[in-house]
């Protein structure tokens, strides 16, 4: 998803997209440790997700306004 499209969201549906992914990424990792992973590539997209995520819930608490 585009950083527009995360910014779009209000912040109860980041937080909850925050939890989703962060328990998506603990599995994906234990399957990782396992060897069962079916796509080890979304990992990384886990891990970006979860940054824009946090990075604009950030960005709100701070009160910093970006133009697209």
């Amino acid at each position: 998803m585009k950083p527009s499209k995360w910014r779009d969201l209000s912040d109860e549906e980041l937080r909850q997209r925050v939890k989703e992914l962060t328990e998506e990424l603990f599995n994906l990792r234990f399957q990782l440790s396992m060897g069962v992973a079916k796509n080890p590539a979304r990992v990384v997209e886990a891990r970006r997700d979860l940054a824009r995520a946090k990075t604009i819930l950030r960005e709100r608490g701070l009160g910093l306004a970006r133009s697209a």
